[in-house]
């Protein structure tokens, strides 16, 4: 029997896993029926608002010379980066800039994170959830099997490594808390988390207690720091989408199969 160290990482004997980033993605898609990207502020949260409008949305890879060549081949407009006051497009990764994307529009969406993983997880099914389609995408996603995999994108430190993000965590937790399984120890943590954001909100509504800790977090403070706590308020809003962006032919679609 030849040693495999993977198979240390890879939540094999469970059918509901969840692990951070690329390496997440590398190690568990392969052995998955469905992975659910999580990149709550904003790319997740920026596709499902753009698809539930009828908006075609592309990932692509953050810094790439070819993105503007690339939107050109599949007719798509190419969002902007956030902030950027360009001519060239009305829209980029925030969320805000998207709420009145015409139907029918393609665009392509650059992002360090979100677009990164969707474009690495293969031939396997893949769908972007975040607070706002949590519950839906968590049915859809036992729509192609039980082993199912959510992975929180989180952020990058200056040096590029990992940054468990907030944000991220507790939207894989709300998309975990509605699925049924034999739950990892990670997917485990992770719903604890949702469900203790859920137990601590005053008066038990979670809405306003979500907004109040996005906003307190590390990415939620940057962006507000940044003009851009509109966004942040989009991003908490939670369960208010039935969307469910699914990666077809490198876009991701609203789900309605």
């Amino acid at each position: 029997m030849i040693f495999d160290p993977s198979n240390f990482y890879n939540q094999s004997n469970f059918e509901i896993r969840c692990e951070w980033g690329a390496k997440g993605v590398e190690q568990l898609a392969p052995i998955s029926d469905a992975i659910v990207i999580v990149d709550v502020l904003s790319f997740s949260t920026s596709v499902e608002i753009a698809n539930s409008r009828g908006a075609i949305v592309f990932p692509y890879p953050w810094n790439k010379e070819d993105a503007r060549t690339f939107a050109e081949s599949v007719g798509a407009e190419l969002a902007v980066r956030r902030g950027d006051r360009g001519v060239h497009s009305h829209y980029s990764l925030s969320p805000l800039s998207l709420s009145r994307i015409p139907e029918g529009s393609r665009l392509v969406l650059p992002s360090p994170n979100g677009s990164t993983l969707s474009l690495a997880t293969g031939n396997i099914p893949t769908l972007a959830g975040c607070l706002r389609n949590s519950r839906a995408v968590a049915l859809a996603a036992m729509g192609y099997g039980s082993r199912i995999t959510v992975i929180p994108a989180g952020e990058k430190w200056q040096d590029g490594s990992l940054r468990p993000a907030f944000e991220d965590w507790i939207g894989a937790g709300a998309i975990l808390s509605h699925l049924k399984g034999h739950f990892s120890a990670e997917a485990q943590a992770a719903v604890s988390a949702w469900h203790n954001c859920e137990t601590t909100a005053a008066d038990h509504d979670a809405q306003p207690h979500l907004k109040q800790l996005l906003k307190q977090c590390g990415s939620g403070k940057e962006l507000i720091g940044k003009g851009f706590e509109p966004d942040v308020e989009l991003a908490a809003e939670l369960d208010v989408s039935d969307c469910v962006p699914r990666l077809v032919n490198q876009a991701y679609i609203c789900r309605t199969d």
